[in-house]
């Protein structure tokens, strides 16, 4: 997918497979925002979000920025394999959560999309460690601009009151699972709506970090 060469029976050669930027970095253990010390990021002290703990297994980087994108707007879904594997081999060595939760996008970009990359990349961690997927009862409300087009500001604006949710959480450790973390305005939005419903605790499970 990366070079064009033979890769036997997998997406990318072991050669590509090697240059993809796994997260070694020292980082925030609420928002995995890398720090000079193992502790929590200042913005996190300030601002602590809804979201106790994120794992993220890249940082977002070419080339897996590249491949985050094919798989969402190319259409690629063999890519998920290689993507959300590495999150589950990183997961496994932490608190399993009770369920997971994709992202769920509106309905408008789920007709145009034709799926949910975040669905798809929690079915390959479903399957591995054997936690089951909670995917009813929330729900995106609001068909907001994408993120990527807004600054800081704009973006915690913009998601304001996008999510609903109607299910009694409570006592529930819940791992949000979505492809990419920018802000984390969204995954905090979500996090907020699934506490309201008196969630225990809500950790955030991202395949790459941006820094």
């Amino acid at each position: 997918m990366l070079c064009g060469a033979q890769s036997s029976t997998k997406e990318i050669c072991s050669p590509c497979e090697l240059q993809l930027p796994h997260q070694t970095l020292q980082c925030c253990p609420n928002c995995a925002i890398p720090v000079t010390q193992h502790d929590t990021c200042g913005q996190c002290l300030k601002h602590p979000p809804a979201f106790s703990h994120t794992l993220a297994a890249f940082t977002y980087e070419f080339p897996v920025s590249s491949l985050i994108h094919a798989l969402k707007y190319g259409n690629n879904l063999t890519l998920t394999r290689i993507l959300a594997e590495p999150l589950a081999i990183l997961a496994s060595k932490h608190r399993k959560p009770d369920v997971l939760m994709p992202m769920p996008l509106h309905r408008n970009r789920l007709r145009t999309r034709g799926f949910n990359q975040s669905m798809e990349i929690a079915r390959v961690i479903s399957r591995k460690l054997d936690i089951p997927i909670l995917d009813y009862g929330y729900r995106r409300v609001l068909d907001t601009p994408p993120q990527a087009e807004l600054n800081l500001k704009q973006r915690a604006d913009n998601i304001r009151g996008a999510f609903a949710c109607t299910l009694d959480l409570t006592g529930l450790h819940i791992a949000i699972v979505d492809d990419v973390m920018t802000s984390g305005a969204t995954i905090n939005e979500l996090s907020k709506t699934l506490r309201a419903q008196n969630a225990e605790n809500v950790s955030a499970w991202i395949i790459a970090r941006a820094l």
